[in-house]
């Protein structure tokens, strides 16, 4: 699932929750569902933050000294 599929689900569910017009059954699974697409942006940014300082790291690395 590509992070901006996620968030954008993710966006839903919290307009749904707000609403507060979902039964307790419904709020359950909304909110796990809601816990698993966190889980997928959180990884999908973390794993983006990873690639940027290592090629952070490679530029400086690569930079003359002096």
């Amino acid at each position: 699932m590509k992070f901006e599929e996620a968030q954008k689900e993710l966006e839903q569910i919290v307009e749904r929750l707000e609403r507060g017009d979902a039964g307790v059954d419904e709020l359950t699974k909304l909110w796990e569902r809601g816990e698993e697409l966190y889980r997928i942006c959180a990884e999908k940014l973390d794993g983006v933050r990873g690639k940027i300082e290592e090629l952070a790291r490679s530029t400086h690395s690569d930079e003359p000294s002096g």
